[in-house]
């Protein structure tokens, strides 16, 4: 436990930094995610186009990998960020393929008749996936969005290997300080379990309210 109550300045910083990480990237997974999804089944081609190779390279590259292209790669053409910005980027566009494919899936199990009943009354492609397609879709892809945002949580401690201050960071500071390695990973495996587990009971809440019977 000393390890714990001795740092509890180091490890709420840790934690903190985990928290920022995952709510910022997974609004930004969410939105581009949803948009890609909506390119993904547009009568536009170019559209189509574009949200294919962009699930289809970012599902593919490793999440390090594209890590040191946005730290490393970005500021060589003119782009200055402070280094967590960069991570909430990386993990956000990463996140975002999956969050797409999860939204994709569920716009497909909404009827085929129901959209082209929208258009029969005029209404416009963005109209009916906005208003008719979307609310139907969101009910059945709350469990694979919660377990996709779960995995960015856990994702989040690559950043600690790129000048980010997060949870997994701390064991650092704390071998330097002569704790033992073993119960600074016990207690930073705590926070992780904190972290995902209060995403969990979240959308456990919204399958609750809005999710789809079963």
């Amino acid at each position: 436990m000393d390890v714990l109550t001795e740092n509890w300045s180091l490890y709420g910083e840790g934690l903190l930094g985990t928290v920022e990480l995952t709510v910022y990237a997974s609004l930004l997974a969410l939105a581009l995610g949803v948009l890609m999804a909506a390119f993904r089944v547009a009568p536009v081609a170019s559209l189509r186009f574009i949200g294919a190779a962009w699930v289809t390279v970012l599902r593919n590259t490793p999440l390090t990998l594209l890590f040191f292209a946005v730290l490393l790669g970005m500021p060589r053409f003119g782009v200055q960020l402070s280094f967590t910005a960069f991570a909430v980027l990386a993990l956000g566009c990463y996140t975002s393929a999956f969050i797409c494919e999860a939204v994709r899936s569920g716009i497909n199990t909404v009827p085929v008749g129901q959209g082209e009943a929208a258009r029969s009354l005029g209404m416009t492609f963005e109209q009916t996936l906005g208003s008719i397609v979307l609310p139907q879709a969101f009910r059945s892809v709350i469990p694979p969005i919660g377990s996709t945002l779960i995995a960015l949580a856990k994702n989040s401690a690559i950043a600690g290997a790129f000048s980010v201050t997060e949870l997994l960071g701390t064991y650092r500071s704390l071998n330097e300080l002569g704790y033992s390695i073993i119960w600074s990973f016990i207690w930073i495996a705590v926070g992780y379990l904190i972290v995902t587990l209060t995403i969990s009971a979240l959308f456990h809440l919204l399958e609750k309210h809005w999710g789809v019977a079963r």
